[in-house]
């Protein structure tokens, strides 16, 4: 799948489920979000940029302590639900715009900090994102990345992502903890930490929904939950009803070089 089409999937995609994102649970709040605006050790004088913003939620939270928050995403719509939040809670000091991760418009060390919260396994090259974060962060930066990872087993990661690409076509890939750790290191970043992990509840019919998956593949997905080994079953918590299960989130802090 070529880059350019994997920006209209994601775009297709996301663009019809804006609206569901700006309510989503997963997405709006959790023990991820406020770890990341804990680990941010913002003191109100940052520049920060967020991005694959997708609904706002992220750049929200950290523009509370932050000088100002710009904010990135690959759909219109997107832009369009998070500016209207961002508005409706006071946000006044983070702005969105459409742009892609992979080629950011801003000059080379713009930013203190650079956040990327549950948009990276959609990124059919992650390796040009952290770049360009690198990039634009200004020396001694940092980067808070929190994404939905894959267990390190083979078979376990099998599963979660052929999970993930039936409820959503435009999903990428779940990476393990240690293939962003190393992603992080080749992109340049050092200091390269998993500060924590977390099995995040996911209720199956509120997920399919979300993203608008088609009837066919929410009775495979169902399928494949009821058919779970018992190894696969208890590695993600699978649940009969309410249906659903666990998906692992890590959060990985890196620094760019120098001071």
């Amino acid at each position: 799948m070529t880059a350019h089409s994997t920006g209209e999937d994601v775009r297709r995609q996301f663009g019809a489920a804006a609206a569901a994102y700006a309510t989503s649970a997963v997405h709006s709040s959790g023990p991820d979000l406020r770890a990341l605006v804990e680990a941010a050790r913002l003191t109100g004088t940052e520049r920060v940029l967020d991005m694959g913003h997708g609904a706002g939620h992220t750049a929200i939270a950290v523009a509370a302590r932050a000088a100002s928050v710009t904010a990135v995403d690959l759909t219109p719509e997107m832009v369009e639900v998070a500016t209207a939040l961002a508005r409706e809670r006071g946000a006044t000091n983070a702005t969105f715009e459409v742009a892609d991760v992979a080629n950011l418009p801003f000059p080379d060390g713009s930013f203190d900090l650079v956040t990327n919260r549950l948009s990276a396994h959609h990124y059919p090259a992650p390796q040009d994102a952290l770049r360009e974060a690198l990039r634009v962060l200004r020396p001694g930066g940092r980067l808070l990345l929190i994404d939905t990872v894959a267990p390190e087993d083979p078979a376990l990661d099998t599963w979660l992502n052929a999970v993930e690409l039936l409820r959503d076509g435009s999903h990428v890939r779940d990476w393990r903890a240690s293939e962003w750790v190393s992603m992080l290191r080749a992109a340049g970043f050092e200091g390269v930490t998993v500060l924590e992990r977390w099995g995040i509840p996911l209720d199956g019919a509120d997920w399919v929904k979300r993203m608008q998956t088609p009837p066919t593949k929410v009775a495979m997905l169902r399928e494949l939950l009821a058919e779970a080994t018992p190894r696969v079953r208890a590695a993600f918590e699978v649940r009969a009803e309410p249906w659903g299960f666990s998906i692992p989130f890590a959060l990985l802090e890196a620094a760019k070089p120098g001071a």
